[in-house]
């Protein structure tokens, strides 16, 4: 017995039971082969279209905001870090409190790496690090209030 395992072992039996084993492993591997899935066949349950992967909450905002107490300051500061745009008004509050707000939400946007401008008198726009602006409007409202 233990010859018969280390000529196996080495390749020199010839046992007519190796013989039956390896007809027995053939059989099987060609019912295996049978049975799986042939390569050219693709399972579309995990593709997705990429519209379907963009719902409502994911498109860009912008929120507008006039704010009258300085308290307001942390709703415009929450949009910002939920990726909106704001547009904040303050042509409803005293310049004091515009100030400290304006400087909450200055100190906010260099956090995130995002932007604030001027875009009117008493009207800024904050945007958080995705978006991006092209030109100034205060510019042109300067050459405005230049040509009357």
């Amino acid at each position: 017995m233990a010859f018969d395992k280390l000529g196996r072992f080495f390749g020199i039996s010839n046992d007519e039971d190796e013989m039956y084993d390896n007809e027995e492993y053939t059989e099987r591997r060609e019912t295996e082969e049978d049975n799986s899935i042939p390569m050219n066949t693709i399972n579309r349950d995990n593709i997705l279209s990429i519209k379907s992967g963009m719902s409502t909450s994911a498109q860009s905002k912008i929120v507008l905001y006039e704010p009258r107490v300085f308290s307001d300051a942390k709703d415009v500061a929450q949009n910002l870090l939920n990726n909106k745009a704001v547009i904040i008004n303050f042509s409803r509050m005293e310049d004091s409190s515009a100030r400290r707000i304006v400087d909450f939400i200055t100190g906010t946007v260099y956090a995130l790496k995002g932007e604030i401008q001027r875009i009117g008198d008493k009207i800024f726009l904050a945007t958080p690090p995705k978006f991006s602006t092209d030109g100034k409007i205060s510019e042109l409202v300067d050459k405005k209030d230049n040509l009357s």
